[in-house]
C-alpha cells in the first residue's frame, strides 16, 4: 500500500498561475495565507492508494477485495477493465481549524484567502496521487482510464466507505462522519479504472456539473493540460 505524508505543496502552490483577473487585495490576501501556513505548519499533506485486481469478471456492479462498488461510468468501451485504483488524500485538520479561528476574530478575508489556498493545495494533492498511481499502473505495462470521485453522477456518495476502506485512508488519518462526509474536510477520495489497452476517457466527471461554467478548478485544469 503506497501512503505517504509531510508533503511539501507550498512552494509548487506559491508558483500557480492564477485562473483570470486578480485583484492587488485578492493577491496580498493569498500571499498572507501562504506565509501563515509556512509560519504556523498548518499543512498535513498527505495520500494512500492502492491498485486492487477485480475480484469478478467486469460487470455492474464491480467487486474487489470483498467491496462493491457501482460505478457503470468505468466500463470501457473497448479494452479490458482489470482493476481499479483506489486513493484518499488530505492536507489534514489544521488549516481548517485555523480558517475557523480567523473569522472568530473576525479577520474574514484572511480566512477566505486560507480556505481558498486549501482548495488549492487538496487540488494540487490529489493531481500529483494520480500521477503517482499512474506511474505505478505504467511500470505494470497496463493504462488507466477515467476518474471519478464519491458523489459523481457516475459514483454515489455512499460509496465513500468502500473506497476509504479500499485506499486504506487510515494511514493518513482520514475518516467518514456518517455516510457521507470525509474528515478532515479539505480530503478528497477517487477511483480510476485500470486494465489492458483502455481508450481515452470521452467524459469528464464534471461533464454534467451545473457550476462547470464559473469552476476555477476546471479553469485550472484546463490551463494545466495546456502547459
Amino acid at each position: 500500500m503506497p501512503a505517504k505524508r509531510g508533503i511539501d505543496l507550498l512552494q509548487s502552490v506559491a508558483e500557480m498561475a492564477s485562473v483570470g483577473p486578480v485583484s492587488g487585495l485578492r493577491e496580498r490576501m493569498r500571499a498572507q495565507a501562504l506565509a501563515l501556513v509556512r509560519t504556523e505548519d498548518l499543512a498535513d499533506v498527505g495520500y494512500s492508494y492502492r491498485i486492487l485486481a477485480l475480484d469478478t469478471p467486469v460487470g455492474a456492479p464491480l467487486t474487489l477485495a470483498g467491496e462493491t462498488l457501482h460505478a457503470p461510468w468505468l466500463l470501457p468501451a473497448r479494452g479490458e477493465l482489470t482493476a481499479l485504483a483506489c486513493a484518499v488524500c488530505s492536507i489534514g485538520a489544521r488549516l481548517e481549524a485555523r480558517v475557523s479561528s480567523l473569522f472568530r476574530e473576525k479577520r474574514a478575508s484572511l480566512a477566505l484567502a486560507l480556505d481558498a489556498l486549501g482548495n488549492e493545495m487538496l487540488f494540487a494533492v490529489s493531481r500529483r496521487v494520480q500521477d503517482r498511481v499512474l506511474a505505478d499502473v505504467r511500470r505494470q505495462e497496463l493504462s488507466m482510464c477515467g476518474e471519478l470521485r464519491p458523489g459523481d453522477p457516475g459514483l454515489s456518495l455512499d460509496a465513500h466507505a468502500a473506497v476509504l476502506r479500499l485506499a486504506q485512508a487510515e494511514a493518513i488519518n482520514v475518516g467518514l462522519r456518517g455516510n457521507h462526509t470525509l474528515l478532515p474536510l479539505k480530503s478528497m477520495s477517487i477511483v480510476m479504472g485500470v486494465g489492458i489497452d483502455l481508450p481515452a476517457a470521452t467524459w469528464s466527471r464534471c461533464d454534467h456539473c451545473p457550476s462547470r461554467a464559473r469552476c476555477n478548478l476546471v479553469a485550472r485544469t484546463a490551463a494545466v493540460k495546456a502547459l
